[in-house]
């Protein structure tokens, strides 16, 4: 078994880059905003990653048994970006399956994308070529995501012809596919305004977006830390002080010294050092269950991602000034609308109520993510509006890039009437995109095959809280059983 985890070394604690924003729509809120001239940004709005730089360096891998791959670079949205393209054997035009990235860090250097070995796999197995971008910056910046993918897929055979003189065929077919934000990105790339406003359209036939991050995840994450300021007793504190309180980081993003937040919130280890699993009194319990509210409700496996270096990660993410680090020009972070519930009653207790009354809220600028007539948004949202097929996977502990955002997702397809068009499926593991490779086989094989015309692959129920609470939820997709975890059948 090989299990792929989300590494560490990806998850620095300069992940302040990804906070916050819960109202980016250009209305505000997470639909589509109008499309009126209005709504489009004014010339002269720009921000500080206008003025950022960054250098591609290639880093070669070898091809797959059966394969030829090719490396080069080419220019993106925000500067050079490179690219990677491996074809199977007796490959001609039959199909492209263009790989999406996840976040980057804040570094300067832009490094050739790879996908996992078990996605690598199963595409070439059956017959697919695939494509990635090292986009052309980091940061958030799933704008130039979108961009420099769809500029790839349509100009990647020009690109190996020009730098390998090999003819290859125009693909007949183009599909994308990606993990966390590089999930953000191939659920975007085939959301109708992103389809229109995009400078390259492509026409995709299906998307395979894992363990996505999308609008919703700076919501999560400018409520978590936010919540836990009112329940340790700083509510009144400016939220700009939350770095000091919340306590002193290492370079690889874990807490190593807990400030006064942590410690009123959690029991300590030996050593002192926070126990996620022990939260202390009833302000660390409520704390506890509100944000498996905000994360996807009950549901197995929670627990085990509360208690893992993913609450170092969110942690490591607050004070940010709401505008990703300057990917948007203006704050972008509203709570405005959200109710905090550590219950789950249909109505809240007369105690939640005085919570939601004292806790502190704040406007997103309604003009912080706004229509673009140069290409997609600059942080491109994912409506719910799609017209092809669309296969989903999520693990369920996961803390950092919750399964919320498929419960969210469910719901615009439903709204849209997509909703035939999603398949989504839970897998029984602590962390983010960590994916066994059965897992990533079964579920990739299923998604091409159901777009060249094979019966709609079976998924999970995603919002009906009896089912998702259930002890064995996640089990049909799970494989396999994680030692250590709850076992399937065991109750």
């Amino acid at each position: 078994m090989r299990i792929t985890p989300f590494p560490l070394a990806a998850l620095p604690l300069t992940l302040s880059a990804l906070l916050l924003t819960g109202c980016l729509g250009g209305g505000g809120g997470s639909s589509s905003g109008g499309d009126s001239d209005d709504d489009i940004a004014p010339p002269e709005m720009t921000r500080e990653h206008d003025d950022r730089s960054f250098t591609a360096t290639s880093a070669e891998f070898d091809a797959l048994p059966g394969a030829m791959i090719y490396f080069g670079k080419y220019d993106g949205l925000q500067g050079e970006a490179l690219y990677a393209l491996e074809v199977p054997n007796g490959w001609d035009g039959d199909g492209l399956v263009m790989w999406t990235r996840g976040y980057g860090g804040e570094g300067e250097v832009v490094s050739t994308s790879k996908p996992p070995e078990a996605w690598r796999q199963a595409v070439l197995q059956q017959g697919y070529a695939w494509a990635s971008s090292s986009y052309s910056a980091n940061y958030y910046d799933a704008r130039a995501g979108i961009e420099d993918t769809n500029k790839l897929a349509l100009n990647v055979m020009e690109y190996v012809e020009r730098d390998y003189s090999h003819g290859l065929s125009t693909p007949d077919q183009y599909l994308i596919s990606g993990v966390s934000m590089g999930g953000h990105i191939a659920a975007a790339a085939v959301d109708r305004e992103n389809m229109e406003r995009t400078q390259y359209k492509v026409p995709y036939e299906g998307a395979a977006p894992l363990c996505q991050a999308e609008q919703n995840q700076f919501q999560w994450l400018g409520d978590y830390p936010r919540v836990m300021m009112e329940l340790a007793g700083y509510g009144n504190e400016d939220y700009s002080r939350f770095p000091e309180l919340v306590g002193t980081f290492h370079p690889t993003g874990l807490l190593v010294v807990p400030g006064p937040i942590v410690n009123a919130l959690f029991n300590q280890k030996a050593g002192g050092l926070p126990d996620w699993s022990s939260p202390k009194g009833i302000e660390g319990t409520r704390l506890m269950a509100i944000a498996e509210n905000l994360t996807g409700g009950e549901r197995p496996i929670f627990e085990f991602g509360y208690d893992s270096v993913l609450q170092s990660i969110v942690l490591g993410t607050g004070g940010s000034g709401g505008d990703i680090n300057g990917i948007l020009a203006l704050n972008g972070y509203g709570n405005e609308d959200q109710m905090y519930r550590w219950t789950t009653d249909p109505e809240p207790t007369a105690e939640e109520v005085e919570f939601n009354e004292r806790i502190a809220r704040m406007a997103a600028d309604p003009d912080a993510n706004p229509l673009r007539d140069d290409g997609v948004r600059w942080i491109p949202l994912v409506n719910g509006e799609f017209d092809v097929p669309v296969l989903t996977m999520h693990t369920l502990g996961d803390f950092y890039v919750p399964f919320r955002h498929q419960q969210l997702y469910r719901e615009r397809a439903e709204e849209h009437g997509n909703e035939h068009l999603l398949v989504q499926r839970a897998i029984r593991a602590p962390s983010h995109c960590d994916f066994a490779d059965a897992e990533y086989q079964a579920a990739i094989t299923d998604w091409l095959l159901w777009v060249n015309g094979a019966p709609k692959p079976a998924g999970d129920e995603v919002l009906d809280p009896t089912v998702v609470a259930d002890a064995d939820y996640g089990c049909t997709f799970t494989n396999p059983q994680r030692p250590g975890l709850p076992a399937c059948g065991a109750n």
